[in-house]
């Protein structure tokens, strides 16, 4: 999340003194002049003096200001050993936190427990918290002015804190309780501290804000950063954008040669064509099933479904709207950070029969964006006495302002997730009138709801969201973007004209309330299979693939979620909203949904590639990604032998680069001038790995992105194509080339700038020659002393004040950059776009592996650290060792927590 200040504040807040503090010397009238050489030497004294009192006060000034700066600092950390006192508990808590700041709670009940996780989680991170919540509440300009009123208006538009609230009240009263006890432990921490004593960030926000002071925190704030997620996962509207955008700008057919599709010949999916494995019997109810999720609606008479297979028919007229609704990624992108197919995660579990001990190893490594403090919060979660009323004994990885955990494992099972690339989204183009719209021959009134957005020094800003019966109008939002003021003011909406009587709605699961919430704190509690997909089955969004892995040596695998059912259409293309044949009935119910049990392989793995094959009766997503990193983890585990914990943290480290293996063969077949030769021949005995030392994963890289410019931005920038369909670099393009280079006189070969570079060597010879001129320019003139990791660099920065606030404050809340390896669609996913540069954009955020075997032998380790505190010493502790691929132990018991243990706080009433 990347938060522009309108305001940049002084270095030090205190006043100083200007120049009317000082007074001029003045000559008395009847004294006679002085001599010219006496004034010289008067003249140097006084420069002499004055430059000495200049550098006394200069280092006076600097030293105030460190010493203000590392009292400000000092103020942010939290008491972390000890006894305080925590009004609302009902018994004693305990925070035991290791020499990284992880802490393990314990508690006799689960009110306290959660209160404490709240407690920890607000010494910890309030500062991230409190400006999450500000994003999905559409309230970012509170804070940090002008500059964030567009943002607020995409997140008010889609409604996200409002479904939070409607969510809220559909949870079970257990859940309801364990949210309330959180807020209670989050605002027990508010009321003692404030300002600085909350985070070193907050006295900076004053000089925007003014007088801002955290609201107490409630269940809402927690429950709201789901849609968050659910955003950053959604990549089925991406791909209805592009193919919207590209249909309409390119000649016919040629916009499906650079959609090529997963290649279930090469790829398998992660639950292949056959009859599942039985499962035990007696599987509990849900645990808290929403009304709709597991019954399909009676289909609504209406028009005759489209042809199968046939593309929907939008108007070019439409064109306007669909780039307008394409601008609202673009402005979340600058909060949220980037969307993308590329950015998913990897998981695996293996059985028994594969491993050293017997018994299942199970690995998660959740791909996004960096950002620090890191996205995940480690934490453990012990009740002393496990019984109903205090069913946990968790740990693992929950997001700042989430109570439970999210990815983790319990003393009889674990589990993980990754997305699944579902097709729970549509753009539906809707024929607005006015205060109506058309629907299946009628005109239906607009829902129409104002809101209000207070923005932090400026007059407050109105906002009327519009929505039809699939959704709220996206185009909307952003239609006047370019002539919002600097003041923020809402400008008034241009009457319609003949062309601009379309616009596009967004139906998507996240926006319909479902209790998700109670999902989580079922999985923190499950103790068998049935238990997991009892909790799956109320898992309603963001959806995804969750793993499996018990104590017992069984490995599973479901699709939970919300998968609609649409009367035609593949969520692969913007759709006409007026007609109704694209119409959602209703959901699949959870028994339809893809799951495998101790699957005959011994294996499961989940890297956003296809889940079912293309025989599977029901549509469950149709923007999977490629089967690149799937193929090749599947692929390692086959040749590893009997795996243990360090071989699957192995496997996490590959970073194999499918894409060069297809393609470098056919570079070496390229002559290329003198200068670019010794570049070339780095790619002779390459074996396609791409560490941050490697000289060949330099130049390849540098290679693909000269490539990706000169055969397809280029010529989609000339036929008007926006830059959210410019090649990302990702495994789709991987296949677009691969494609290509059995058509040596595809158009795509031409140069749409240089004409006589025709042809597919012409444009291999010419990526080649320009990278490796580039590379000189870059890393010197010695080929073989290139590195990647040179080019390849993660700045983890804090997402607010660390992009716009002053530069003193900025140095202290950033990382300095790190070289690192790996590639976008390599197992080791440090993703990049290079239509920017190499720097890395996506990563995998946190990275576990579990030993079913026994917990204690299990390794975790986040991106960052345990705190949001830059003056702290687990800020960045873990950044280093991540980097590197390795870990740390991961204590559950009671005596191995106990053991690692630096810090120790008593909680008591």
């Amino acid at each position: 999340m990347t938060v522009q200040t309108d305001t940049a504040p002084p270095d030090d807040p205190r006043p100083v003194p200007g120049p009317e503090a000082a007074e001029v010397p003045r000559a008395d009238p009847g004294t006679p002049a002085p001599a010219p050489r006496t004034r010289r030497r008067r003249l140097r004294r006084i420069l002499t003096r004055t430059a000495i009192v200049l550098t006394a006060l200069v280092l006076l000034a600097a030293g105030s200001l460190a010493g203000y700066a590392y009292w400000t600092v000092q103020r942010s950390l939290p008491q972390l050993s000890g006894s305080t006192s925590l009004p609302g508990l009902r018994g004693e808590a305990r925070i035991v936190r290791d020499a990284s700041g992880i802490p393990q709670i314990y508690a006799d009940n689960a009110h306290d427990l959660f209160m404490a996780e709240g407690y920890a989680q607000a010494q910890d991170r309030f500062w991230q918290m409190d400006t999450q919540r500000h994003v999905t509440a559409g309230r970012l300009a509170e804070m940090f002015g002008p500059s964030q009123v567009q943002t607020d208006k995409v997140a008010r538009t889609f409604g996200w804190y409002r479904v939070a609230e409607q969510e809220v009240t559909m949870l079970s009263e257990q859940t309801q309780a364990n949210l309330r006890a959180f807020s209670d432990g989050v605002n027990a921490y508010l009321a003692r501290n404030r300002g600085a004593e909350l985070s070193v960030e907050y006295p900076v926000l004053g000089f925007v804000s003014g007088d801002y002071r955290p609201e107490p925190w409630t269940p809402a704030d927690s429950v709201s950063w789901l849609k968050t997620m659910a955003w950053n996962l959604n990549t089925g509207m991406i791909d209805q954008f592009q193919q919207a955008m590209l249909a309409a700008r390119l000649p016919d057919g040629t916009a499906d040669e650079l959609f090529p599709g997963y290649d279930f010949q090469r790829w398998s999916p992660i639950v292949p064509d056959r009859a599942p494995a039985p499962a035990p019997a007696s599987a509990p109810a849900p645990a808290s099933a929403p009304a709709s999720a597991s019954a399909t609606a009676a289909p609504v008479p209406g028009p005759a479904a489209p042809a199968a297979g046939a593309a929907p028919v939008v108007p070019a007229a439409a064109s306007t709207a669909l780039a307008d609704s394409a601008a609202v990624r673009g402005v979340l992108a600058a909060v949220l950070g980037p969307q993308g197919i590329g950015i998913g995660s990897n998981s695996w579990v293996v059985a028994g029969s594969r491993t050293t001990t017997g018994k299942p190893l199970l690995e998660n490594d959740p791909h996004l964006t960096p950002s620090l403090p890191g996205i995940w919060y480690q934490v453990g979660l012990h009740c002393t006495r496990i019984g109903p009323e205090c069913p946990y004994d968790v740990s693992g990885f929950t997001f700042a302002g989430m109570p439970g955990v999210v990815i983790g494992h319990n003393a009889d099972i674990s589990w993980g997730f990754t997305d699944l690339g579902a097709a729970d989204s549509d753009l539906f183009v809707e024929k607005v009138s006015g205060s109506s719209y058309e629907h299946r021959g009628e005109q239906r009134p607009l829902t129409v709801r104002q809101e209000q957005i207070k923005v932090a020094g400026a007059p407050p800003v109105d906002l009327t969201v519009r929505s039809t019966l699939h959704g709220p109008l996206i185009s909307d939002v952003l239609k006047s973007a370019d002539e919002v003021a600097d003041d923020g003011k809402e400008p008034d909406v241009p009457p319609r004209g003949a062309q601009e009587d379309y616009a596009v709605a967004m139906q998507w699961t996240a926006l319909d309330p479902a209790p998700t919430m109670d999902a989580l704190f079922a999985l923190d509690r499950a103790k068998d299979w049935n238990e997991f997909r009892a909790a799956a089955e109320v898992f309603a969004s963001p959806v995804q693939n969750m793993i499996y892995a018990d104590t017992a040596g069984n490995i599973g695998y479901q699709t939970p979620g919300r998968i609609p059912v649409r009367k035609a259409g593949d969520s692969r293309h913007p759709v006409p909203g007026w007609t109704g044949a694209y119409d959602w009935t209703g959901y699949l119910p959870f028994d339809q949904l893809p799951t495998s049990f101790n699957p005959p392989e011994g294996y499961i793995v989940t890297a956003n590639n296809a889940v079912v094959g293309p025989g599977y009766p029901h549509l469950i997503g149709s923007s999977w990604g490629t089967g690149y990193r799937s193929q090749r983890i599947a692929q390692l585990i086959e040749q590893g032998g009997k795996l243990d914990v360090a071989a699957m943290e192995r496997i996490t480290q590959d970073s194999w680069n499918g894409n060069a293996a297809t393609l470098v063969p056919r570079l070496l077949q390229v002559e290329v001038g003198a200068e670019a030769k010794p570049a070339q021949d780095l790619l002779r005995d390459w074996d396609f790995t791409q560490g941050a030392d490697s000289a060949p994963a330099a130049y390849f890289n540098t290679v693909w992105r000269e490539l990706l410019k000169s055969a397809f931005t280029d010529r989609l920038s000339r036929a008007g194509v926006k830059g959210y369909a410019y090649p990302d670099g990702g495994g789709r393009w991987f296949d677009v080339v691969r494609g290509l280079l059995d058509e040596p006189d595809s158009i795509w070969w031409t140069s749409a700038t240089d004409p006589s570079v025709h042809g597919r060597d012409a444009m291999l010879r010419q990526a080649m020659e320009r990278a490796a001129a580039d590379l000189r320019s870059r890393l010197g003139d010695e080929p073989r002393k290139w590195r990647w990791g040179a080019l390849h660099t993660l700045t983890l920065e804090n997402p607010t004040l660390g992009t716009g606030g002053p530069a003193p404050l900025q140095w202290l809340l950033n990382a300095e950059p790190v070289g690192v390896g790996g590639g976008t669609d390599s197992v080791l996913a440090n993703g990049w776009d290079p239509q920017k540069g190499f720097e890395v954009i996506w990563v995998p955020s946190m990275r576990m592996v579990v030993d079913l075997a026994d917990f204690e032998r299990s390794r975790w380790i986040n991106l960052t650290g345990a705190s949001g505190h830059a003056g702290a010493d687990t800020y960045t502790d873990q950044t280093g060792l991540w980097a590197k691929g390795g870990s740390l132990p991961w204590p559950y018991g009671a005596a191995a927590v106990e053991a690692a243990a630096r810090d120790r706080l008593r909680l008591t009433p």
